[in-house]
């Protein structure tokens, strides 16, 4: 069974505090079932854009977890600011969680 997004974010809050970083709920989705886009933010104003991976990435026998996938890489806030807003056009339940940390490894799976 997979956990609730409510959850899963609230642990990601955790750790991302636990290893030093910041991190905070930008817009807030369906506690049961919203889609997760993560912005990690860095010192000189570009950005990280993580959004769910497509379901093409689950191995049939995996269990139901999150993965993710790098949409956009060392981008401009702007640029990641229209993509989130088309996302949330098309989905108004989802949620945008803010990081600010140097590194994404071992707070969630990324495909690739």
């Amino acid at each position: 069974m997979r956990l609730k997004t409510e959850i899963f974010v609230s642990a990601l809050i955790r750790r991302v505090f636990s290893a030093g970083g910041f991190a905070a709920v930008e817009r807030k989705g369906a506690d049961a079932a919203g889609a997760i886009f993560i912005r990690q933010r860095f010192r000189d104003g570009r950005e990280n854009l993580y959004g769910p991976a497509p379901q093409s990435f689950f191995e049939e026998d995996e269990a139901m977890g999150r993965m993710f996938e790098k949409r956009l890489d060392l981008a401009e806030a702007a640029d990641v600011d229209a993509l989130l807003k088309r996302e949330t056009n098309f989905d108004s339940d989802l949620w945008i969680v803010e990081l600010e940390c140097d590194s994404v490894e071992g707070l969630f799976e990324v495909e690739g």
